[in-house]
């Protein structure tokens, strides 16, 4: 893959400047930089969903390209269609098969010789493609991968509209690798795994006939799979390619910028030096006139070759304020019943309650029902059964896990419309969250799902609710971020429901009970229950260690 001349604004917002670069054949190459630097938006030039205002990515001819995306539900429709068939459907092997049927239809009655050695050759080059996905041994290739990730087989035969978020991610994951692709982009592909599944891919993609480029948060992935690590410059607009994995990326990286502060504070110096010569001897006679202007000279050479030290990332900075307290008891909720089908319940008689200002957290395995409940919460679903009691006093600030309250059409400040803000005030809000300048103008479709991120938090800080309901809210978000959200979050006064494996986030918040789902059952917190979950995930050790 070679990147030439790579230039890209968003009307006045510059991306990419004149980005050259080559990443060779079956390299694994980390893709890392502050949200909104550009690395999604890189992903779809490669894909060419994203035409660049100069330069271009050239690939081979044909290159087969499988891309997983942060969002799911940007890429997979809620089809009427099994998770079997969509995983088979990785692989066009029965378009395929279909395409050679006809073509050795049209051979078979075909009289004219040139059209007949077109047909035999359009056969040849179907037969080829059939060889590449394997035909003979395709399925079984399939069944190791759902078995390699942990993919129920009652999960099989549900449509993909019934699955949760975390399961489609998951899904999804298992079709691109077996679709078999020559380039695999990953943008956040760990948000939903467990271990065992983590571990898999790692093992996978380190041995995958292909390359490799992901995008992650996640360094213990990173430094297993990558022999290369892309650092996009937010600041510059430009790409850098560093050898080796994450962790040799920061030895390099940090071993130079020593080196820089070393050669600032050197150039410093010489440079104060220059000005009293030049200073002391300006007004002086012809000769020290003379020195001064030959200092004069130096000094202009070193400003112009003068080392500029990295600016700093910054990092959101915001605090949610409550516009009154709530009751005594926020929320109740009594013997709730919610499927989305009758003969698939999610939830079946659960019954909880919350105090003012408790902060409570839902933990369990993805598809048992985690985000289906602060749906019922926050009434964009009904219960069947049961009752959902909101105090009169309490106000609902909802986080939503796939953004789904934010309005892609419009851009970043159309999306406060409903908030009594001016202009000013607004910008200047906005700026906490890192939107900056133009940035208030980009349209919410065109934001990397952190820059979303960013959006739905600052939506959420306005609200002044005294009750928030997140859901995954430290996904898409880089580690620094994370922990601000995570300080911000336990100093909130309010009541607090959430749903969360990440153990860093959780663990800061100062969590009193858990609602284990799918048993119901409330715990106090405890720091190895929410570590099992994020590792393991998995239900029948969950169920043996209950019936222990």
């Amino acid at each position: 893959m070679n990147i030439k001349n790579l230039t890209m604004t968003f009307g006045l917002q510059e991306i990419f400047d004149d980005v050259t670069l080559q990443i060779k054949e079956k390299e694994k190459v980390g893709i890392i930089g502050m949200n909104g630097a550009g690395k999604s938006t890189f992903f779809k030039i490669i894909m060419g969903k994203l035409e660049p205002d100069s330069g271009r990515v050239i690939l081979k001819p044909g290159t087969r390209i499988g891309f997983l995306p942060q969002v799911i539900s940007d890429e997979i429709p809620s089809m009427d269609i099994t998770v079997f068939d969509f995983l088979l459907d990785g692989r066009p092997i029965k378009k395929l098969e279909r395409e050679l049927s006809e073509a050795y239809m049209e051979a078979s009655i075909e009289t004219d010789e040139k059209k007949l050695k077109y047909i035999m050759k359009r056969i040849g080059k179907l037969q080829e493609k059939l060889e590449y996905y394997e035909v003979y041994n395709a399925e079984n290739i399939l069944l190791k991968i759902v078995t390699g990730m942990n993919i129920d087989s009652d999960l099989l035969d549900m449509n993909l509209c019934d699955l949760s978020g975390g399961q489609k991610s998951k899904i999804a994951f298992a079709r691109l690798l077996y679709s078999n692709p020559e380039i695999v982009l990953l943008d956040e592909p760990t948000n939903h795994l467990d271990v065992d599944s983590k571990e898999y891919i790692i093992n996978y993609l380190k041995n995958y006939n292909g390359t490799v480029l992901v995008i992650s948060h996640d360094i213990e992935f990173l430094d297993a799979v990558t022999t290369q690590t892309l650092y996009v410059d937010k600041a510059t607009h430009k790409m850098e390619l560093y050898p080796g994995n994450y962790e040799k990326y920061m030895k390099i990286r940090n071993e130079r910028l020593k080196t820089q502060e070393r050669l600032f504070e050197k150039q410093e110096k010489e440079e104060e030096k220059l000005k009293k010569i030049i200073a002391k001897y300006i007004r002086g006679n012809e000769k020290k006139a003379n020195i001064a202007k030959d200092r004069q000279k130096k000094l202009a050479k070193l400003e112009e070759n003068k080392i500029v030290l990295e600016k700093k990332q910054k990092v959101a900075h915001f605090k949610i304020k409550i516009n009154h307290p709530s009751g005594v008891v926020p929320l109740k909720c009594e013997n709730l019943k919610f499927g989305y089908k009758e003969d698939h319940i999610l939830i079946d008689d659960l019954t909880f309650d919350l105090g003012r200002g408790e902060k409570f957290l839902i933990v369990g395995e993805n598809g048992v029902g985690k985000s289906t409940l602060l749906k019922l919460i926050v009434g964009y679903l009904k219960p069947l059964i049961g009752e959902i009691d909101i105090n009169e006093k309490t106000e609902i600030g909802y986080y939503a896990q796939e953004h789904e309250l934010l309005d892609n059409d419009k851009i970043i400040l159309e999306n406060f419309s409903e908030y009594n803000l001016s202009t000013k005030e607004l910008r200047s809000f906005l700026g906490s969250f890192l939107f900056f300048g133009d940035d208030v103008y980009k349209k919410v479709s065109y934001l990397s799902p952190g820059e979303r991120s960013r959006v739905a938090l600052a939506k959420l800080a306005l609200t002044g609710a005294n009750m928030l309901i997140l859901d995954e809210p430290t996904n898409h978000l880089d580690p620094q971020t994370q922990e601000m959200i995570a300080n911000t979050f336990r100093d909130y006064e309010g009541t607090m429901l959430v749903v969360s494996h990440n153990v860093e986030f959780v663990d800061n918040l100062g969590v009193e009970r858990m609602l284990m789902l799918p048993s119901g059952e409330i715990r106090y917190y405890d720091k190895d229950t929410v570590m099992y979950y994020q590792e393991l995930n998995n239900q029948s050790k969950y169920k043996k260690n209950k019936n222990n």
